[in-house]
């Protein structure tokens, strides 16, 4: 293709594969929890919210790809090469934190599918998706595009169980299209579910891993070539996160429909929502939530302990034998589940972690890809760093409002 003897879809192929990776971050049980509650208990009014949040990542992501095609280094790698220590200690702490808060949501989700559809109790559910998705990354030693396809069918069979969902649910596609462009915000409540959404969909250990993905996947012999690869880098992530971006608004507009004009805005947590799901719309949209539920799970959680693997080695040098990591990473969904806490609540909770961790990895892939000395003429243009910056400051400006209201809940 760089060549220019192969043009069309099939020049489009060999660079697909890093976004959709990335992409399973976007539809992890924390959008199930987040988007879910929001439907429930606001219909339709913060469909906004999860578009505004898309086309974000979508910003965040390509951004992400192009530093680590341009530079051949990832975010964590060059942060640490041009920050000082402390700067580089610091932003490794917080994004290990954001990490493990990422992996119990995924791991919670996988454990919340396999008890309510196989009836396995919780603990041992927690066993049987660590060994799962620990064979899963196993594949990684067959080379990047096995890995690639496996994760890539697992979004398929989201996406296909969400058009599934659709059929049933049979939203009102007059509010559905009216809410996703008209902002709304209420109470500190619904503001508490807008930060939790922004959090669930654009992630920073995506951000991280995206360009870790990118940096020596495909190598151009000049810049010509890497201007190439980058532009098909943006188609990569245009349509992975488009895909993800629908599948977020189908979550929330099917609970809007089902739950919240039913009379059911209390459904709070995913057990309930499947237990309700049944007798509202019968046992095949149910079964069909779960499934999508635990490809999620397992998929997402697959992605973050990758994505833990390239903040720690990128940032201090340091790594750990994989299984280590899985172990690891599982104790804090492992003790949520022992101590009998409300899982949803749990999912939620860590979404808004997330969105104050989120910051760091942004910031950094601002400076970073505005930087003329580290980008050379693969420079971002002015106007995109100025809208970078402008998300940048909404995600900010989010959570230092939510921060006020729950401080000054009057």
């Amino acid at each position: 293709m760089l060549a220019g003897r192969r043009r069309g879809l099939r020049a489009l192929l060999p660079f697909a594969g890093p976004a959709f990776v990335a992409s399973v971050a976007y539809m992890d049980p924390g959008n199930f929890a987040t988007n879910i509650q929001g439907g429930a208990a606001f219909g339709y009014r913060l469909l906004w919210v999860v578009v505004l949040a898309n086309l974000m990542a979508m910003l965040f992501q390509g951004l992400s790809a192009k530093l680590g095609i341009a530079t051949g280094k990832n975010l964590a790698e060059l942060s640490r090469d041009n920050a000082a220590k402390p700067v580089v200690i610091s932003m490794w702490i917080v994004s290990e934190v954001g990490a493990m808060a990422t992996d119990l949501a995924e791991f919670l989700g996988a454990i919340i599918g396999l008890y309510l559809l196989f009836h396995i109790p919780m603990l041992i559910g927690a066993v049987i998706t660590g060994i799962l998705t620990y064979l899963i990354l196993a594949l990684h030693r067959y080379g990047f595009r096995t890995m690639e396809v496996l994760i890539g069918s697992l979004v398929g069979i989201i996406a296909i169980c969400y058009v599934a969902e659709t059929v049933l649910a049979k939203p009102n596609w007059h509010l559905v299209l009216y809410h996703s462009v008209v902002p709304w915000l209420g109470g500190p409540s619904s503001l508490f579910l807008a930060v939790g959404i922004v959090g669930a969909t654009v992630m920073p250990h995506a951000i991280y891993l995206h360009s870790a993905l990118t940096q020596d996947r495909i190598v151009g012999k000049n810049r010509r070539d890497i201007r190439r690869i980058v532009r098909f880098s943006y188609v990569d992530v245009i349509v992975a996160l488009t895909i993800a971006g629908l599948v977020n608004l189908a979550m929330m507009y099917m609970a809007a429909a089902v739950f919240n004009t039913t009379g059911h805005a209390n459904v709070a947590d995913i057990a309930t929502a499947y237990r309700t799901l049944t007798p509202l719309l019968g046992n095949l949209a149910a079964v069909v939530f779960l499934i999508s539920l635990m490809a999620s799970g397992i998929s997402s959680s697959v992605v973050g302990t990758m994505a833990g693997q390239v903040i720690m080695q990128s940032f201090i040098g340091f790594t750990v034998p994989l299984w280590v990591r899985r172990v690891i990473t599982m104790l804090p969904a492992v003790v949520v589940v022992a101590l009998g806490l409300n899982v949803t609540q749990t999912l939620i909770i860590s979404q808004v972690i997330l969105s104050f961790v989120l910051p760091v990895p942004v910031i950094a892939l601002v400076l970073l890809g505005a930087h003329r000395k580290i980008m050379g003429d693969m420079v971002n243009r002015p106007f995109v760093t100025a809208l970078a910056v402008c998300a940048a400051v909404t995600i900010l400006g989010l959570n230092v409002v939510l921060i006020w209201t729950t401080v000054h809940p009057s």
